[in-house]
């Protein structure tokens, strides 16, 4: 019989291995793909043009499924676009402030949607950080400067 006390005790087993290490340093080979993948590609093979041709006439059939997936392979989604509007030149913390109210301009007329305002402002808001952080480095050093003297 074991009691509580004796398993409490006993050393964990941890970690299997260093941080940053695996088990299988080399990993699988560039290019592996998955079987399934393979198996797919086996039993598709040749028949690629024929279930193209399905699709296209099962969707121009009335097909709304076949539609969007035709649709989808002509013109996929964008994931981005370029946005160009006037936003100030970034030099100052007085500048992210006016950047900032840019951005705002540009959603209420309409040149920019509520998504790529806040993605801008991400971006502005980074500046911001790295401008104050590049401000605090330069007080620090005045102030050794003045502690060295």
């Amino acid at each position: 019989m074991t009691s509580i006390a004796g398993n409490a005790t006993r050393k964990q087993r941890g970690r299997p291995f260093a941080p940053g290490q695996s088990g299988n340093p080399a990993g699988k080979p560039r290019g592996t793909r998955h079987k399934a993948t393979l198996a797919m590609e086996v039993l598709l093979d040749g028949e690629v043009e024929s279930l193209t041709r399905k699709a296209v006439e099962m969707a121009l059939a009335g097909d709304t499924t076949a539609l969007r997936l035709c649709l989808d392979r002509i013109a996929p989604a964008r994931r981005d676009r370029p946005v160009t509007f006037d936003l100030p030149e970034l030099r100052t913390a007085g500048d992210a402030v006016k950047a900032a109210s840019a951005i705002l301009d540009a959603v209420s007329a309409g040149h920019v949607t509520p998504g790529e305002a806040a993605e801008l402002g991400k971006l502005v808001e980074a500046f911001a950080r790295t401008l104050e952080v590049a401000e605090l480095e330069g007080r620090i050093s005045r102030l050794e400067n003045r502690t060295n003297q």
